[in-house]
């Protein structure tokens, strides 16, 4: 996840360890696709009710759910599109609500995917994208294709586990290349949850905000320079963190955590986050039977 993580030095004598750990990582994504692809295969008449008419016959796929949505389709489900820049195409499931067009790229609900995962897999993406309610991660690589295609908005939708509901939006997302270590760019925040990625104290010591770092995972830690201890890191926004029933206790704040709502103690429910074009194009495609969305 953009969080801050304490870095410290690879030994040596370590590096054999680590590449047969990248190693187990690359045959969990295969076997992850595998069955991914039995479940496509099972439920081949449930997807094809939702696949675009783009994806039975045409050359062209859409490059995101805006285009999707863009294009007449308004029912929330399975897609298949293939943005710029991207080597294949990519399932995705396209969120229709909240004026529509969202790819969503990663939801947690109860717990039963883990989160703490290498590297490569979070490069590539994991988990259950193809249940209602599976956990998943689309893939960081993914994610890089899709905002470099123009300006994005992120939402971020969020509950606890007494039903309340919150959400944060933010301009201008952007997730950079693997070469940039995937730095995560996000503008002005609107919303009720608060804006946990532009705001970060802790215990009355200033700690960075996550617009611009970079992303880590337990066997590449990045945008550190030196070793921070537990009371400097900053935790403010940490969606992918690990999955506790609310209120909890441990060494570290390593929850589901939105600060501003909840603050560090409290691990969220169930979350989505999603990402969309700016919708300019209602208005410059006239020819598109679509109705225009009442808050525009």
């Amino acid at each position: 996840m953009w969080r801050l993580w304490p870095q410290a030095p690879v030994p040596c004598d370590k590096k054999v360890a680590r590449l047969e750990a990248e190693i187990k990582s690359l045959m969990n994504v295969i076997n992850d696709q595998h069955r991914y692809i039995l479940e496509l295969h099972s439920s081949q008449g449930r997807q094809l009710e939702h696949l675009p008419n783009t994806f039975l016959g045409s050359d062209e796929l859409y490059k995101d759910c805006s285009e999707v949505f863009d294009d007449g389709n308004v029912a929330s489900g399975l897609y298949v599109i293939r943005p710029d820049g991207s080597p294949t195409a990519l399932s995705v499931y396209c969120d229709m609500n909240n004026g529509g067009g969202w790819t969503v790229f990663q939801r947690r609900r109860d717990g039963k995917e883990s989160f703490d995962r290498s590297w490569v897999e979070y490069k590539h993406g994991f988990g259950d994208l193809f249940s209602p309610e599976g956990e998943f991660w689309l893939g960081n690589d993914a994610l890089h294709y899709l905002t470099a295609q123009g300006n994005y908005d992120l939402r971020i939708d969020m509950e606890d586990f007494d039903g309340n509901q919150r959400y944060a939006e933010y301009k201008n997302f952007k997730v950079d290349n693997e070469k940039d270590q995937y730095q995560l760019h996000v503008g002005e925040y609107s919303g009720t949850a608060g804006d946990a990625l532009h705001e970060c104290q802790r215990r009355g010591k200033a700690c960075l905000h996550l617009d611009g770092i970079k992303f880590s995972t337990f066997d590449q830690p990045n945008d550190i320079g030196t070793l921070l201890s537990d009371s400097l890191r900053c935790d403010s926004g940490n969606l992918n963190g690990h999955y506790y029933k609310g209120p909890y206790k441990a060494m570290t704040e390593d929850g589901v955590v939105w600060y501003t709502w909840h603050g560090w103690w409290y691990s969220i429910k169930s979350v989505v986050m999603m990402l969309r074009t700016l919708l300019t194009f209602y208005l410059l495609r006239p020819d598109k039977n679509v109705s225009v969305p009442n808050f525009l």
